[in-house]
């Protein structure tokens, strides 16, 4: 099978970890192994004396925590909805009862930075929710300029980073970003079960909300000062997750990873303007490629790529728009398969 969806075909010494027998977690081995964990995440994202928080759960449930634990103390939060993951933010904070601004942007476009910076003026909030990257279109957001405008009108910054986390530069505490959240099966490429809060070193004595009992921070916070977490882990997974970011350490921190995805980005593109398809996004990420085929029955690529050549690629919210990951192993010529492939069955 060749996986270009998240997570993307896995390296095989991480994949084996998930055949192997499961210890039990409530041990000093285990501890150090979340305690390092912890420490490599806060570098490759470069968060220096910061914090994370490691649930066992999807992307969604951490940033329902988020907005559970942290929001929830503002008093007006301003939500930046570029696409079905940016208004899942809006979502949560009505859901929460809490008063948000739903600041829209059209569908794989770059926002307005001027008309932005003109609503927060009239709006006054003191909590922004976007996504770095908005994994619908595959659009790549401008966090210098969305963290400048936060810090001149003193607006604490929250991004999800679930799909740009290893894929693109990031620098929390050069951004001054408070929080972020990412999961494992995106840029991390380990399989999904787990999801991450960043928190920075301005929140180390920041009075929390208690809302939710088993997403509660200040609980979370506690056990994981020694290694530990609350309930019980997919231990399994936070195997592959130290396995992982000890390779990551290995290989020199983020940098190299972002360039392979860099590079795959480019290549899969060159296809794309061989074959006629369009690029979606304004400004792209290099996470993904959100592109436009000459398709016109819906999901008829998706179909024959599963059923004639055990590909995955992910369908999008139109007939013939389609994303590929470029997070996970792949090759050159394995990127050239599947643009022929793809091709072939555009044209039927």
């Amino acid at each position: 099978m060749q996986s270009f969806v998240f997570p993307g075909n896995l390296d095989r010494t991480i994949a084996a970890i998930g055949s192997e027998p499961i210890p039990y977690m409530r041990t000093q081995e285990f501890s150090m192994i979340n305690l390092e964990s912890e420490q490599i995440l806060l570098d490759l994202i470069h968060c220096k004396n910061g914090r994370t928080i490691i649930y066992t759960g999807s992307g969604t449930g951490a940033m329902s925590a988020i907005v559970e634990n942290y929001v929830s103390t503002k008093k007006k939060a301003f939500v930046i909805d570029g696409g079905s993951f940016g208004h899942r933010w809006f979502s949560l904070c009505q859901y929460y009862g809490i008063n948000a601004c739903d600041y829209k942007v059209p569908f794989a476009k770059d926002i307005d930075y001027c008309d932005m910076e003109e609503t927060i003026v009239r709006e006054q909030p003191d909590v922004l929710l976007c996504q770095h990257h908005e994994t619908s279109s595959g659009q790549l957001f401008d966090l210098r300029k969305i963290s400048q405008i936060c810090n001149k009108y003193h607006i604490s910054l929250i991004v999800d980073v679930i799909s740009s986390f290893l894929a693109e530069d990031l620098n929390m505490d050069d951004l001054k970003i408070d929080i972020c959240v990412t999961s494992t099966q995106k840029g991390l490429n380990v399989p999904p079960g787990l999801s991450i809060i960043f928190l920075s070193s301005h929140l180390t004595n920041y009075t929390f909300n208690h809302k939710g009992y088993y997403w509660d921070f200040d609980d979370n916070l506690n056990n994981l000062k020694r290694g530990q977490t609350p309930f019980s882990p997919a231990t399994t997974i936070y195997l592959q997750l130290h396995a992982r970011l000890k390779q990551l350490q290995a290989e020199g921190g983020e940098g190299p990873n972002i360039k392979q995805v860099h590079h795959r980005a480019e290549i899969f593109r060159k296809l794309c303007a061989k074959y006629g398809w369009t690029i979606a996004a304004e400004n792209p990420s290099y996470a993904i490629t959100g592109f436009q085929t000459h398709e016109k029955t819906d999901k008829h690529i998706f179909r024959k790529l599963i059923e004639e050549c055990n590909t995955y690629i992910m369908p999008g919210s139109v007939p013939g728009f389609y994303r590929v990951s470029h997070m996970g192993l792949q090759s050159d010529q394995e990127l050239t398969t599947l643009a022929e492939n793809i091709s072939k069955y555009d044209h039927q």
